[in-house]
């Protein structure tokens, strides 16, 4: 577009909130917020058996897949992610189970195994475990290869993660038996380019360093994009792409600091994070420039020590922190923590946010069409069903399109800084920043486009900053 507004105008068109204001976006959603006290009240408990089922229910487990990283670096996002998991199930089962007398069985697999070994293991669950549903997978390499295994497999699939574009863009464009709830990753680069526009306008001179595979070059991709609408005139001084589960960042670090940028982008995650960050404090890294993540403070939280810089733009994937929305404003996210934390005495990040939320639309797409059809569902019924659903879980309202299976909620991020409250950096609550993700993603029907249709919708329809 050759229209050219001001950075405040362009800002206040995406909706971007800021702190108290970002909390009543995020709780207000589309559909109102809960009550405190009756919401509290619900969701401390464990949940209640189903007490209007109707029809034959089977008696045999309800099978679920469960992959994530139990090895590794990547560890520190994957054992979240079954720690969610399993809390859900623990308390759906205490409740009798699916619709109160179906008990859920979960097969867990290392995702650590590899590409080829994780495909050959979803293909043995469901024809020789017998699985009734897949979840799980966090890396953004693995799902566009299960995607279509499952789709084949005919086996019904929720991702909790593997956020790349390419999934339903071009992988499975036309989507049945596959879900996926995490945010897009586009909005993951989009968000943390708003933050910085927000925070840091002067910025001209950008160095990146980012996982050479998918996810860091889709990150790259769409900061750059957005960065360029944002504040116009900005150059990249640096570009670095170090291996996935890289643990010498030696050579980027002098790199990045001999190009003398004012700014430092990064996608790096999990381990690879926290060796990155642990590295760059020893050449004073952080007080020679600004620094923007997109997924910095996605980690489990126990992970970052005290040592990690303030002031930083701490991405979680644009997702959900356990601090926000704080205390009573949002009770499902209260509840969650102080059973997160009761039952693994640690806190929880976005994967465990994310499988303890897929279990709980589960259970609402079972009970729905129960309700409707009598009798155990069918994945036709349970399909139809999760299509279109909205979710009320600890990060907030969570969508899922009936289009594309991509399930959608308002990105948000942070910035870092130490509490006495805990013994690692968390987010500065003033400073949290929420954006409506239709704002920031592509509508239902942009046409597919390269790299991403994300990244087509905003080269095409932002204006630019003047």
């Amino acid at each position: 577009m050759a229209e050219e507004v001001s950075r405040r105008d362009f800002l206040n068109r995406l909706g971007v909130t800021v702190g108290a204001a970002a909390a009543g976006a995020a709780v207000s959603g589309v559909a109102g917020s809960t009550p405190a006290g009756a919401a509290e009240a619900k969701k401390a408990a464990p949940a209640k058996r189903a007490e209007s089922a109707r029809g034959s229910i089977p008696s045999t487990p309800y099978k679920i897949g469960h992959m994530t990283f139990f090895t590794g670096p990547a560890a520190v996002l994957g054992e979240p992610s079954y720690k969610g998991h399993m809390l859900a199930v623990d308390e759906i089962n205490a409740a009798g189970g699916l619709l109160g007398r179906r008990k859920i069985e979960t097969i867990k697999a290392d995702e650590a195994a590899g590409l080829d070994a994780n495909v050959k293991e979803m293909r043995r669950m469901k024809l020789s475990e017998k699985v009734d549903l897949f979840t799980g997978v966090i890396s953004s390499g693995n799902t566009p290869a299960l995607g279509p295994v499952a789709e084949e497999l005919k086996l019904l699939t929720i991702f909790v993660d593997g956020c790349t574009d390419f999934l339903f863009d071009k992988a499975v464009p036309n989507p049945k038996y596959i879900f996926r709830i995490t945010n897009i990753q586009s909005a993951d680069g989009v968000t943390c380019a708003v933050a910085t526009a927000m925070k840091w306008p002067e910025v001209r001179k950008i160095a990146h360093v980012h996982p050479d595979y998918a996810y860091g070059r889709n990150a790259f991709d769409h900061f750059k994009i957005a960065i360029e609408k944002l504040i116009p005139g900005t150059q990249v001084v640096y570009e670095g792409f170090p291996k996935l589960f890289t643990t010498d960042f030696t050579t980027h670090i002098t790199n990045i600091i001999a190009a003398k940028p004012d700014l430092l982008v990064s996608s790096v995650w999990g381990g690879d994070y926290v060796a990155f960050y642990k590295q760059a404090l020893g050449y004073d890294l952080f007080k020679k420039m600004k620094f923007a993540s997109m997924i910095a403070m996605a980690v489990a939280p126990h992970a970052l020590g005290k040592d990690h810089p303030e002031g930083i733009i701490g991405g979680v994937h644009a997702n959900y922190h356990f601090t926000y929305p704080a205390g009573n404003r949002w009770v499902e996210n209260a509840s969650f923590v102080k059973k997160y934390y009761e039952k693994w005495k640690e806190y929880p990040n976005f994967q465990s946010e994310g499988a303890y939320s897929t279990m709980y639309m589960l259970k609402a797409a079972v009970e729905k069409a129960n309700k409707l059809m009598g009798g155990w569902p069918s994945d036709e019924a349970l399909i139809s069903m999760l299509e279109g659903l909205m979710h009320p879980g600890p990060a907030g309202y969570l969508y899922i399109r009936p289009d594309n299976h991509q399930a959608y909620k308002d990105a948000v991020t942070g910035v870092s800084m130490n509490s006495p409250e805990y013994p690692f950096p968390v987010w500065d609550l003033k400073s949290v920043i929420t954006i409506p993700i239709r704002n920031i993603t592509a509508p239902p029907g942009w046409p597919k486009g390269e790299p991403t249709s994300t990244y087509t919708w905003i080269e095409k329809t932002w204006p630019k900053v003047a």
